[in-house]
């Protein structure tokens, strides 16, 4: 079983899927030596730890090669975050997803937001950018690659839920494999929409939903932590650099050691 297929089976095992997010080679090794099965980049993380901000403002070869500097140094699946594609026509933005295929990743997350300006794309539009996208990835020997197709109505709507659904069945119509609702929290919306849209969900870790055990018994099949890794190493490297600042005394940094 290649990656690919790894990849896929694991939103279709009986356990369910706990990705980890990374950003640089570091990060991937770590996640991976800590017994996560599969991780995926995240966006944030990557435009962040060089002094970027997200929203496709770093330039997309630079973005893959980090993609591929963490592809080659794990031997897990790795999904690849190319956030709505660093392109506006659907024939740049497929393009950009077959180089990211070619890296070696097993999938990628696509959104349906604009990065340019507010709002989602057209459902239709999305739709048929979608079904562009597998027919390419399939005539490029891509079979079974997952397309995890980001749906960020809880970002960007007053009132979701039944707009997430419909675009939810529209996007697996079209050959996306899975489906990410960022944002959503409530039990109640997530098991309506694992219910009706028949593909595996994927859910963002927030502070009031962490639990894969439970979300699991709520038909989740995918729980991703997002860039909130990335923020809690930097935020601890932040305060160990102002207290080796402040106290002018290396004492903690053995005292970090022998704890691990």
């Amino acid at each position: 079983m290649n990656q690919i297929q790894q990849f896929q089976a694991l939103h279709h095992a009986d356990e369910m899927l706990f990705l980890g997010n990374a950003w640089d080679v570091l990060s991937a090794r770590t996640l991976e030596q800590s017994g996560f099965r599969a991780i995926g980049t995240t966006s944030w993380g990557v435009a962040a730890s060089l002094g970027y901000k997200d929203g496709e403002n770093i330039d997309f070869a630079l973005h893959l090669s980090i993609i591929k500097l963490i592809v080659d140094h794990v031997n897990i699946p790795v999904s690849a975050d190319i956030e709505a594609g660093y392109a506006e026509t659907h024939g740049q933005i497929v393009e950009n997803v077959l180089r990211t295929a070619d890296l070696g990743v097993a999938g990628i997350n696509i959104e349906d937001s604009f990065k340019r300006g507010p709002g989602l794309k057209e459902i239709a539009d999305q739709a048929k950018l979608l079904q562009t996208m597998r027919a390419a990835l399939d005539n490029r020997g891509f079979a079974a690659f997952y397309i995890n197709t980001r749906i960020d109505t809880y970002f960007r709507r007053e009132d979701p839920f039944a707009e997430t659904i419909e675009r939810g069945l529209a996007y697996v119509e079209s050959g996306a494999s899975g489906i990410f609702v960022p944002g959503i929290v409530e039990e109640e919306q997530i098991r309506a929409i694992a219910q009706e849209v028949r593909a595996p969900l994927n859910v963002l870790s927030r502070p009031n939903l962490t639990n894969a055990g439970r979300l699991a018994e709520w038909g989740v099949k995918r729980l991703s932590i997002g860039n909130d890794f990335y923020d809690h190493v930097a935020d601890f490297a932040k305060a160990s650099a102002s207290k080796l600042a402040a106290d002018r005394d290396t004492a903690l940094l053995y005292a970090a050691n022998r704890q691990g």
